[in-house]
């Protein structure tokens, strides 16, 4: 539907490209989302179930069941757990959230591992930059990769995408619509920080 379709371009192309591109998952290795119930997060479960991953998603109580609906092999409830104490490790963790510090999510990286930055908290001056910049300058110096990428649009990734929607791979999750005039309504529900996978705008 135009619905579903709009949900799918900029979020699934950043799971794509965190995940693939950035990340470089390949079959078989363990991968940790943070964040996996918002926009981007619920189509990286998909697409990294969907390119032969092991897949961990953390999200909170009430995503639980959503976050295992889309593929995720294992979940992790923060409210309850910090999934940086976990004595798992990870080829990759793609931190939608930023909700622990860069040392902190490093701990559950394998020693050859790959940590993606993608979006999440920060500082209250300079947002989410000053972590972004802490992993710049220790990449050099670690053994694990720690890779910021901000995504960038791409015919051939939307082409990838359509495949895998089209093969019942991925399916976009929408928790609610809002009509044209309800704009602001729908910003408010997405600022609140308690909106799950995505909001359409629809006339």
């Amino acid at each position: 539907s135009f619905t579903e379709a709009a949900a799918v371009p900029v979020a699934a192309s950043t799971a794509l490209q965190g995940l693939r591109d950035v990340g470089k998952l390949q079959a078989g290795q363990r991968v940790l989302i943070n964040g996996a119930s918002g926009g981007v997060g619920t189509f990286a479960v998909q697409i990294a179930k969907a390119l032969g991953a092991e897949v961990t998603g953390v999200c909170s109580t009430r995503n639980v069941e959503l976050v295992r609906s889309l593929g995720a092999d294992h979940v992790i409830d923060y409210t309850r757990d910090d999934f940086t104490r976990s004595e798992r490790r990870f080829d990759l963790l793609f931190d939608l959230a930023g909700s622990r510090s860069l040392t902190a999510c490093r701990r559950v990286v394998t020693q050859k591992g790959t940590l993606v930055l993608s979006g999440g908290g920060g500082g209250r001056l300079i947002g989410p930059l000053g972590r972004i910049l802490r992993a710049v300058t220790l990449s050099p110096f670690v053994s694990q990769s720690l890779r910021p990428f901000i995504s960038t649009p791409s015919v051939e990734n939307l082409l990838t995408l359509k495949g895998l929607i089209e093969s019942g791979k991925v399916a976009p999750s929408i928790e609610t619509t809002y009509r044209l005039e309800e704009t602001a309504a729908a910003v408010e529900h997405f600022l609140d920080r308690h909106a799950r996978a995505k909001i359409v705008i629809v006339t």
